[in-house]
């Protein structure tokens, strides 16, 4: 676990309001645009990303107790598997028991939390996609049987400022108008969050 940026979450854990949504993920979710995505769409929910570069099913326990079991999430979207790749090439009995071992101990920890796992982005090099579609597969059996939600963010993410603005676009085109509230599907604020493009919003 990186030391200095724990101790940063540490710290905003106690301005936070708890129970709200948390973003638990790897490298490439360290950058997300809470702020200005909030804004863009009227987002009620309290957002907080507590995500670490180097996050595996080896270590997210840990980083789930120091970073944001004090938050006391309602929602908890899970994007692991990033560092976990050529673990899961090697011995993916031990990445789906790690993943399973973290849905147990998130529960026991946070009673009452939803616990929402996140595909991984399939990668731009060839060789590297069916590895990562099968963990993908992976990653949807585990929450099926544990009884999680099972968001799929395969495809590509879209970040930069013209195709932000499209996608903001398009979810008002749908209908949300409003202010998205914390009750909403799960599926609305991953959509909005990861502004992934599926063939449909392309």
């Amino acid at each position: 676990m990186e030391k200095k940026l724990s101790e940063q979450y540490e710290a905003l854990n106690k301005l936070a309001e708890p129970g709200g949504t948390v973003i638990m993920g790897g490298r490439s979710d360290l950058g997300l645009p809470l702020g200005e995505l909030k804004q863009a769409f009227g987002l009620e929910d309290n957002l907080y990303n507590r995500s670490m570069d180097n996050l595996s099913v080896r270590n997210a326990a840990g980083v789930y107790d120091a970073c944001i079991a004090q938050l006391a999430p309602s929602v908890l979207l899970l994007h692991i598997g990033e560092e976990d790749r050529a673990l899961f090439q090697e011995e993916s009995g031990e990445f789906d028991r790690g993943c399973r071992e973290l849905v147990s101990h998130i529960r026991s920890m946070t009673p009452g939390c939803e616990v929402v796992m996140v595909s991984q982005e399939l990668p731009d090099a060839p060789g590297e996609m069916e590895s990562v579609r099968e963990l993908n597969r992976h990653l949807k059996y585990i929450a099926e049987s544990e009884q999680c939600r099972y968001e799929d963010i395969s495809s590509k993410h879209v970040w930069n400022p013209d195709q932000t603005k499209e996608v903001v676009a398009f979810v008002r085109s749908v209908g949300f108008v409003r202010p998205l509230r914390q009750k909403k599907p799960v599926y609305d604020l991953v959509r909005i969050l990861y502004g992934y493009q599926d063939g449909e919003t392309a």
